[in-house]
């Protein structure tokens, strides 16, 4: 119906018949001879004329009718077009799984191996884990960088420019990683010692002995990183997938080799894991080499390049930053209700976190697909609405699908992760805000994933931090009050839903960056870090 309102407006005004040559005529007929009046019987038979309709309400009539096939076609095109995206980012985002769990695989391969033979070590490979991979997620922001300003680049058919921020991301990668070394041989132990406690000397040298060992391994990683986010920003997953499946091969294969069978324990695991990165690091590079990049040319920035990457990276580090010291404060309340709900929580928070893997996806999809349709050559606004709705689609039904198993599995194997009937009570009383936090999670990627593809980082990072505050300011007024485990997990999902409607929000605003055909795109580009 709108489509026929809309062709109908278009049109001209219906003319009314011309009079001029209705008089011309009539002057005619006067100069003749009168002429007859005609007979009764013919004008009964004739009866009276029957009205015209004029050529301009045929043609309006005709412009309705094509106007409604038209809609329907419209339509039709639109359904098309949404399972047709919903195709690519199945088709991209079922690798991108792959590389978002790998990770976790190759560490719970470590756990597995070191558990059999001391619990130790085992322990110790705790604060080891936590040095080697919770720093890295310091440097995510080249990722997001590099995905972004590489898919941007592509998007305006520029593909020297893109090979030039390769090459000059690479350098920076690579001069972090050397940092990151020389961090890990100077103040490895201190940091360890920190975080663990003086009095752990049996523990804190275990697990300096796996940080030093995969300290070798820190340029090769950040690097790869690297790699892999510009392999992501050109559309590609299954390079990335390829060359993770194949380091968690080796890191499987040499940690039973090296533990199991050699007895080197925790020092064979880090071993195996080191060599295994270095080797995904080198495939990541070939496989930007098989794309035509030269992914072992190495630039280095000049001043307005870094300040570019700076405008970029620093919003997503304020974002990410706040993210994470949310969750750890979470943990940090929760260790002061008990050691029964601590153990608690430890176990859903850690199910969360594996659940959560599965919207990430999204959030890479949609910096790799939105560049192109926002401010790309072929800009296209009505289809980047359209990716963006399938992306949210498709991020509901995995809330659900997810939310659902994942509340499953505690509710009703509890003893996969714990005997204690009373940690069981504790796990039982936040399924609810468990559910609710699941559910909403991978359409928060989405939105996010979204609002940094359109580079809308000052009030990504702005919403963010406003979230935190409100978030850490609820959970010590919880903490001085009442103190319970399901208030503070009330107050995560708070937190999510909070996300989630400030990126809703956004993105639907007739100002913003989906529907806004005079956007501001050079303000936005240059947005200045917070």
């Amino acid at each position: 119906m709108s489509a026929h309102l809309r062709l109908l407006s278009a049109a001209h005004p219906l003319p009314t018949p011309a009079r001029a040559p209705a008089a011309a005529s009539s002057r005619r007929l006067r100069l003749g001879p009168p002429s007859p009046p005609p007979a009764a019987s013919s004008v009964r038979l004739v009866g009276p004329p029957r009205p015209r309709l004029s050529c301009a309400v045929r043609c309006a009539g005709a412009a309705v009718a094509r106007g409604g096939a038209a809609a329907d076609g419209e339509e039709e095109a639109g359904a098309a077009g949404i399972w047709a995206q919903v195709r690519d980012i199945v088709v991209f985002a079922g690798p991108a799984l792959g590389l978002w769990i790998c990770g976790p695989l190759m560490s719970l391969i470590d756990t597995m191996v070191i558990g059999q033979t001391s619990s130790l070590q085992l322990a110790a490979l705790g604060p080891g884990t936590v040095f080697c991979d919770y720093l890295l997620y310091i440097f995510m922001f080249l990722s997001v960088a590099t995905s972004n300003m590489v898919a941007t680049s592509l998007a305006n058919k520029d593909e020297e420019l893109a090979q030039h921020q390769v090459s000059m991301l690479l350098f920076v990668a690579l001069a972090c990683g050397i940092g990151m070394f020389l961090f890990t041989k100077v103040f490895g132990t201190q940091v360890l010692t920190a975080f663990t406690g003086s009095g752990n000397y049996e523990i804190i040298s275990s697990a300096n002995t796996y940080a030093q060992i995969r300290g070798f391994a820190w340029p090769a990683v950040i690097v790869g990183l690297v790699a892999q986010s510009a392999s992501l920003g050109m559309k590609d997953s299954w390079g990335p997938l390829k060359a993770l499946a194949a380091a968690s091969v080796i890191n499987g294969v040499g940690d039973i080799i090296l533990c199991s069978v050699c007895g080197y324990g925790i020092a064979g695991a880090a071993w195996a894991t080191m060599v295994s990165q270095i080797v995904a690091a080198f495939m990541m590079m070939q496989n930007l080499n098989n794309k035509g990049f030269r992914a072992f040319s190495f630039t280095i920035p000049s001043a307005k390049e870094l300040l570019q990457i700076f405008e970029i990276a620093a919003p997503v580090f304020v974002t990410m930053t706040s993210k994470v010291a949310f969750y750890a404060l979470l943990t940090y309340f929760a260790t002061s209700m008990g050691a029964i709900t601590l153990a608690a929580h430890q176990v859903m928070i850690n199910i969360l976190c594996m659940c959560t893997v599965w919207g990430e996806p999204l959030s890479q999809t949609a910096q790799s697909f939105m560049p192109e349709l926002i401010y790309g050559a072929n800009r296209d606004l009505i289809k980047a609405r359209m990716l963006l709705k399938s992306l949210v689609i498709i991020g509901a039904i995995i809330g659900a699908t997810v939310g659902s198993v994942g509340t499953l599995v505690p509710w009703l194997f509890p003893r996969l992760f714990t005997n204690d009937q009373m940690v069981v009570q504790q796990m039982h009383r936040i399924l609810v805000p468990y559910f609710s936090v699941l559910l909403v999670t991978p359409s928060v990627h989405c939105l996010e994933g979204t609002l940094l593809a359109g580079r809308d980082l000052r009030y990504l990072s702005q919403s963010m931090g406003a979230c935190f505050c409100v978030g850490t300011l609820l959970l010590m007024l919880l903490r001085n009050k009442f103190g319970s485990l399901p208030g503070c997990w009330w107050i995560l999902v708070l937190f999510q839903w909070s996300r989630f409607g400030s990126g809703l929000q956004r993105l639907v605003s007739p100002a913003g960056m989906l529907y806004n055909e005079n956007f501001n795109q050079v303000e936005y580009i240059k947005a200045k870090a917070t």
